[in-house]
């Protein structure tokens, strides 16, 4: 693979990150300092960053307890950092939560919260309902994740399936006023979405979850589904007075690597920053624009960077498979530009991690196919069986970065042409 194209792509990917970075976001949406208290609660895979951001820019007392995944905390001065398990729930996640709700416990109209959400929070806020247990909570994020529906069906099903999500945790800290802070990782970055909303509530109702729990054909144990609960009505008197700033999004993000191409003259166009459906899919689609680019000029001319973001799904057909739905996506686009000159892509995650390995995502161009089977990998049977990663990492193009701080879900550039000297 030409690694001057390799590094052009690290260097868009790292101005999508730097875009999303909580110190800098964070800065411009500061509330101000309450006559009580200052409370800071926080879940997700860049939490601790956001809470060690806050902390650097607030001036005043505070305390508080965030939650992040494993390996990813950071050293924070005032606020007690946890760390739990992400995709599925552990029991550190559910003693986490309980000691975010206590925080909450006995505050007054004098006292603020500051609530840091960013994405992963779904799986690491563990609160099943009443006489449930987190085995169940356990068995339905296996359920959601195997099953291919969009985050959206996901995250209204979880909801309707715990204590703190969907406004709840807001509610409990009534009626202190809660200002929330949110890096979206969601298609179309509605607030109430990123992590299931535990501090923002939203208008789908229960029968709308059973719904989207038919139309995906999720299969729900019927215990689980007799289980599920109202959420909170978004117009009741406990989020009276609260505020809801997005701070970064997959939007914003996108924006950067477009200049940060420009600047490097490379002419940049988005797709979309909310592009949805199976990754194997949404791959064969950006494969078919990159080859109509690359051998007929349309609907743009090379020298070009396509950009988009969202959040594909992989429907598991294989429970051993390794990898996460970016190298999915790449894998099958890999296959459908075999042989094609003059594209080079990376997909990733914008947290460092794709899924089930500790890589971010990964590169390919029309030698990668090729570079898989003389490694005695056959790239389609592969993704057959939902093995991404051995794929990449037998093709020596995998793209690792580490956790980056921060969470804008998929990010998605394929060069077409050359990259010019500079």
């Amino acid at each position: 693979m030409d690694i001057q194209k390799q590094r052009f792509l690290t260097e868009l990917f790292e101005g999508a990150v730097l875009a999303a970075d909580p110190l800098e976001a964070m800065r411009f949406y500061l509330p101000a300092p309450p006559k009580g208290r200052t409370v800071v609660i926080g879940a997700g895979k860049g939490a601790a960053q956001m809470g060690q951001a806050f902390e650097t820019l607030w001036q005043h007392s505070l305390e508080g307890v965030i939650v992040t995944r494993y390996g990813y905390s950071a050293d924070c001065a005032r606020l007690r950092v946890l760390e739990a398990a992400h995709p599925v729930p552990d029991a550190a996640g559910l003693a986490a939560t309980q000691q975010i709700a206590a925080a909450l416990k006995g505050l007054t109209s004098d006292d603020l919260v500051v609530a840091l959400i960013c994405g992963g929070g779904s799986s690491l806020l563990a609160a099943p309902p009443e006489r449930f247990t987190l085995e169940d909570e356990q068995e339905l994020n296996h359920i959601l994740l195997a099953s291919g529906a969009p985050i959206g069906a996901m995250n209204a099903v979880r909801k309707h399936f715990s204590t703190v999500k969907g406004g709840r945790l807001a509610a409990m800290a009534h009626p202190a006023r809660v200002v929330s802070l949110i890096v979206s990782d969601v298609p179309g970055d509605d607030p109430a979405q990123v992590a299931s909303g535990p501090t923002v509530p939203d208008e789908i109702t229960l029968k709308d979850a059973r719904r989207l729990i038919t139309n995906y054909g999720i299969d729900l144990p019927e215990r689980i589904l007799n289980g599920l609960v109202d959420a909170p009505d978004r117009n009741a008197p406990e989020f009276e007075g609260n505020e809801v700033h997005v701070i970064a999004s997959a939007a914003l993000s996108l924006e950067a690597a477009a200049q940060t191409a420009r600047v490097r003259g490379v002419p940049a166009v988005i797709l979309s920053d909310a592009i949805e459906g199976e990754a194997r899919d949404i791959g064969l689609m950006h494969a078919a624009i990159a080859r109509e680019v690359a051998t007929k000029g349309r609907p743009v001319e090379a020298p070009v960077v396509l950009l988009s973001g969202g959040e594909t799904t992989v429907t598991l057909r294989n429970m051993g498979g390794r990898g996460g739905r970016n190298s999915a996506f790449l894998l099958s686009f890999a296959a459908a530009i075999d042989g094609q000159n003059g594209i080079t892509a990376l997909a990733a995650d914008t947290d460092g991690v794709d899924g089930s390995e500790d890589n971010a995502g990964a590169f390919a161009d029309g030698q990668t196919a090729s570079d898989m089977r003389a490694a005695g990998i056959d790239p389609l049977n592969a993704l057959a069986r939902d093995d991404a990663w051995g794929a990449f990492d037998a093709a020596k193009s995998l793209f690792v970065t580490g956790p980056t701080g921060t969470n804008v879900n998929d990010f998605r550039a394929i060069l077409i042409g050359d990259v010019p000297e500079h």
